[in-house]
């Protein structure tokens, strides 16, 4: 019997509360610790592991454990393209997070969502979950946008609780101060663009990558899985008015 638990592709949790075992103590955010028989590490962009509590790519090493997919069917440079290849030695699990000094692990993005501001590594995620805890924030959304001098910064963006009638801009400022006194100044996040609504798939997964490129002035085609590509042009206006997005989303 488990509890609180995260798992990959591998088709088992990878960390989880295994009451079966110990019933350990909860940590809000964390599905506790991994699961005997993963040996799961936090690898920086050199391949090398990190210090505790410091974000980087979640991976499993080698071997698996029995029990987990070996292989695609009829895909097996696939799935060594796909999760081997990245880190040698290591299952690529896609996510990023950090394991904190008890050794619990937490999920806080997928890898792609992670970016290098000046040499820092940061969690869109988190950035996500303190703009989410503000009371007129009804959901949002962080992307990493290039700088010429720090690589990337945060940009945010959020869509407001119906009823609303606060000024954008002061809700907007709010934003901003809520992440510096969480995060720090090291987390960069001069703009929270508020938004009518965000770009999402049809099952509801939303769209960074593709607020990123349009953030970013790349030419942009709605992937087949919007729900709404109309939503695309909204997005590249209000990022337009914040001064990105030079090239339309087409």
């Amino acid at each position: 019997m488990i509890d609180h638990f995260w798992q990959t592709e591998t088709g088992w949790p990878v960390a989880a509360n295994c009451l079966g075992i110990e019933h350990l103590p909860v940590k809000h955010g964390s599905p506790t610790k991994p699961v005997p028989g993963y040996d799961v590490r936090v690898l920086g962009d050199d391949g090398r592991e990190v210090a505790r509590g410091e974000t980087g790519a979640i991976v499993i090493k080698l071997p698996l454990p029995p029990g987990c997919m070996p292989t695609q069917w009829r895909n097996d440079e696939g799935f060594k393209q796909s999760y081997l290849s990245r880190h040698p030695g290591y299952y690529e699990t896609a996510d990023a997070g950090f394991i904190d000094e008890d050794g619990y692990l937490f999920v806080m993005a997928r890898t792609d969502d992670i970016i290098n501001v000046a040499g820092h590594r940061l969690s869109t995620g988190g950035m996500e979950e303190i703009l989410a805890s503000h009371p007129d924030v009804a959901e949002c959304a962080v992307i990493g946008v290039a700088d010429a001098l720090k690589g990337q910064v945060p940009v945010g963006l959020a869509v407001l609780n119906a009823g609303v009638q606060r000024d954008a801009g002061a809700i907007s400022a709010e934003l901003v101060k809520l992440v510096r006194e969480r995060l720090g100044a090291v987390a960069s996040l001069r703009l929270v663009q508020i938004v009518k609504r965000l770009p999402k798939t049809r099952s509801g997964k939303v769209l960074r990558k593709t607020m990123r490129r349009i953030a970013d002035g790349e030419s942009v085609t709605a992937p087949a899985t919007i729900d709404d590509p109309a939503i695309l042009e909204e997005i590249a206006t209000a990022l337009r008015e914040a001064g990105y997005a030079r090239a339309p989303a087409q």
